[in-house]
């Protein structure tokens, strides 16, 4: 998980009940999401809400279930005009005692859906996790298209382009 958050919703493991749900439902403030927009670079988040519920799962797991909606507005990597986008995702995670937390940069990704279990749940930071990973990662205005001459090129300029044609001239002088 990410280590910003401008979201303080946690909730403490030794405090939930096993047995009945535990519902979350977290709406920013206007603050918070400028905040969220700042960090994800995103020229706006007018509404985020993350609302769901949070059970037992065997005996010492917890199951977290909910959902996630949010407007963003992004530039489009075209023109840089403004682009609103509604996100509406379902997360699902499991929180386990026999998970442990990565110790390393580098990191062998696991089942995503599998989470350690800490002293808390942190609802904030999983709410900007999905929100970022919800995120259009081209945003393109309606009628945007790249001009002509910025277009990939075609099968004959393709086959024509030969980066290392003069590689074997440059090697037979830097050998003389």
């Amino acid at each position: 998980m990410s280590v910003f958050s401008p979201l303080s919703e946690r909730l403490r493991v030794a405090h939930l009940s096993p047995n009945r749900d535990n519902p979350f439902d977290i709406a920013p403030d206007a603050a918070a999401r400028r905040e969220i927009a700042a960090e994800l670079s995103l020229s706006e988040l007018p509404h985020m809400r993350f609302s769901g519920r949070v059970q037992a799962s065997g005996a010492e797991e917890w199951a977290l279930d909910g959902k996630l909606s949010a407007t963003v507005v992004q530039p489009c990597v075209i023109t840089l005009d403004p682009v609103t986008t509604e996100i509406s995702e379902t997360v699902s995670l499991l929180f386990s005692p026999h998970v442990a937390a990565p110790e390393e940069d580098e990191v062998e990704m696991g089942d995503d859906s599998v989470e350690p279990l800490g002293q808390w749940i942190d609802i904030g930071a999983i709410a900007i996790e999905a929100l970022s990973l919800a995120l259009p990662t081209h945003p393109r205005a309606p009628g945007a298209e790249l001009p002509e001459d910025a277009s990939d090129p075609g099968p004959e300029e393709e086959s024509s382009r030969k980066p290392f044609a003069g590689l074997a001239d440059l090697m037979k002088r830097g050998e003389n």
